[in-house]
């Protein structure tokens, strides 16, 4: 009787330098005891520097090289059909000047793009007509009402995005993750498609 192996892919992983692949790396394997060891130390896949950021490998393939070396096994897929491995190079700290020179560059543009929305929207004659409703009284600047605007505005960006700093104020997602995770995903999409080794045997 074959004795039956059950093999559930990572979506993606990540290494730091190029190296040997096995296939506990890659895959969560569960079945016979005595197999599953033996499998999990099977070398799949030799990431060499021509591979540059990106290797997707298929369950197909995986499934050719089990069979080549443990014949007589019974092999069952589950869940997603491709790994992703993300080599990461060492990169350099970018220089604290250019740090430095990005967020001033952001805070003003953030600044300017502020400013021509309340000019766009006429929020000062806004402030003014709401000041003189409530007191009857004009006056050039109603600062009790732009400050806590002001105020305001900034708490609800904080709210907005769900971070003070590095701190997240709750566990549900921003806006902004969630788009950066469609986008991820949409990148991921593409990998699969265009750098999968099935899909390009020759590389």
């Amino acid at each position: 009787m074959n004795q039956k192996i059950y093999i559930r892919l990572k979506k993606k992983i990540r290494m730091k330098k190029k190296g040997m692949l096995y296939l506990k790396d890659v895959s969560f394997i569960t079945g016979d005891s005595d197999l599953m060891k033996n499998i999990a130390l099977l070398p799949i896949y030799q990431v060499e520097d021509k591979d540059k950021n990106v290797v997707v490998l298929d369950h197909y393939q995986l499934l050719k090289h089990i069979l080549s070396v443990h014949k007589n096994i019974t092999i069952e897929f589950l869940g997603p059909t491709q790994v992703i491995i993300e080599i990461i190079k060492d990169n350099k700290k970018m220089p604290v000047l250019n740090i430095i020179i990005i967020w001033i560059l952001l805070f003003i543009g953030s600044a300017m793009a502020i400013m021509n929305f309340h000019y766009d929207v006429s929020m000062q004659p806004v402030h003014q007509q709401l000041f003189f409703l409530l007191t009857n009284k004009e006056v050039a600047q109603p600062l009790w009402i732009q400050v806590p605007y002001s105020i305001g505005l900034g708490v609800g960006m904080i709210l907005f995005f769900n971070h003070i700093f590095r701190k997240r104020i709750n566990e549900e997602p921003s806006p902004l993750e969630i788009e950066m995770f469609k986008y991820q995903q949409d990148l991921d999409d593409y990998y699969v498609i265009h750098e999968n080794k099935i899909n390009n045997p020759h590389d």
